[in-house]
């Protein structure tokens, strides 16, 4: 479980700094956004073996084949959220920000990412969710996580203990899912103000 927790994770927490990266460039060169909306609506349609089938030849079994693929589709959502929350930070907002003296940099880290995290967030909350079983697919290329228990079971269907297996790694799974959901409700608690905060 710890294995499984730790690889979605990390792969969320890199998937949601190159989404926001990624968000800051469209909003500022709004030609991107028809593209960044079709890549993300391709992406989440990629059949996640497939993508493992491409991405063996180049990293190989193990752990870093599993993180590119896990890292892949939690971008997917956290980009989307970033895109829409960004564009809808208030025009007025930041025209106040600059008449105040701020920079380029100081507006987006002042103003433009708070006010935006909300809608960022709950993209950073699904895409968690869809990596947790997305993770499990790591057990195919060797990788670490309660995949391996699921596998196991497959592998051993209509052996005795298959099924105990298959239902170890799913409980798993879930488990985690919902102490990590439980922590991103925290961590929005934290981070968010309450002037913003909705719920």
């Amino acid at each position: 479980m710890l294995q499984h927790a730790n690889l979605v994770f990390q792969c969320v927490l890199v998937a949601t700094i190159v989404a926001i990266a990624l968000a800051v460039l469209i909003n500022r060169f709004k030609v991107l956004e028809p593209v960044a909306n079709a890549v993300s609506a391709v992406g989440l349609t990629l059949p996640s073996f497939a993508l493992v089938g491409l991405l063996l030849p180049l990293s190989g079994l193990g752990t870093t084949t599993a993180f590119l693929c896990v890292v892949f589709y939690a971008v997917l959502p956290v980009l989307r959220n970033a895109v829409v929350g960004l564009a809808g930070v208030d025009q007025t907002l930041l025209e106040s920000a600059r008449g105040m003296g701020m920079g380029p940099v100081g507006v987006l880290l002042k103003v433009q990412i708070p006010l935006a995290w909300p809608v960022i967030l709950a993209g950073v909350r699904t895409s968690m969710q869809m990596s947790m079983g997305i993770a499990a697919i790591a057990a195919y290329v060797l990788g670490p996580g309660l995949g391996s228990y699921i596998w196991t079971g497959l592998v051993q269907t209509g052996g005795a203990n298959a099924l105990n297996y298959a239902v170890v790694g799913t409980v798993g799974i879930v488990i985690v899912a919902l102490v990590a959901d439980l922590l991103l409700l925290a961590l929005g608690r934290l981070t968010i103000s309450k002037g913003v905060r909705v719920a």
